[in-house]
């Protein structure tokens, strides 16, 4: 009899940890989703008008970012091409000596369940190139 019990008490501790032991083992990728990305982005000395503090919200698209549509379309056609948004330029890149200007951002949150803390300028050709691409998340800085 303690044996029946005892194999009761088992398939039923089975049959509610068996579910649980797949979040457990799944990516924090698969379940970006279901989470909310949310990015704030701080535009300063761009000499454009676009310097403030932006709220982007993804999954919906909204918040204060003048364009949030195009923004988290951007950030969605850069993962879909394998490329990270929000990666510095590399340490042994060859950037060629020019200026864009001095302004500069940062954009902090969470993007696909992950946190992002990552900052721009337009120092060199690399970092101008890095932030191009994240137009129109940040804004176009150039004529």
């Amino acid at each position: 009899m303690s044996m029946r019990f005892s194999s009761r008490i088992i398939g039923s501790v089975a049959s509610v940890v068996g579910p649980l032991a797949f979040l457990a083992v799944t990516p924090v990728a698969a379940h970006a989703d279901a989470g909310l990305d949310h990015l704030t982005i701080t535009v300063a000395d761009s000499d454009n008008g676009s310097d403030g503090t932006y709220e982007l919200e993804c999954s919906p698209a909204g918040g204060t970012h003048s364009d949030p549509g195009a923004a988290c379309g951007r950030l969605d056609e850069l993962e879909t091409q394998g490329v990270d948004p929000f990666a510095p330029v590399a340490g042994d890149a060859r950037c060629t000596m020019q200026y864009g200007g001095q302004a500069t951002a940062r954009v902090t949150g969470t993007w696909h369940g992950r946190v992002v803390d990552s900052s721009y300028t337009l120092g060199n050709g690399c970092e101008i190139a890095r932030w191009q691409q994240l137009e129109p998340v940040l804004p176009a800085t150039g004529p």
